[in-house]
């Protein structure tokens, strides 16, 4: 059993949010000063790419 683009997409769309609740996660609860705004919009950023990856999902 192979992995398909869809299959690569979805994954990695897994995993982007992953790692941006992991990133707003910090930016919220671990740094109180001004990284902590830098942390959440990077996270912000996650979902963004995350988003635009499902949305490829079945184009490519």
């Amino acid at each position: 059993m192979g992995m398909n683009k869809n299959t690569v997409l979805a994954w990695a769309t897994f995993i982007m949010i992953f790692v941006g609740v992991g990133l707003i996660a910090l930016g919220a609860f671990r740094y109180d000063d001004v990284a902590g705004w830098g942390f959440a919009s990077v996270g912000i950023g996650f979902f963004a790419i995350a988003w635009v990856f499902n949305a490829l999902k079945g184009r490519v």
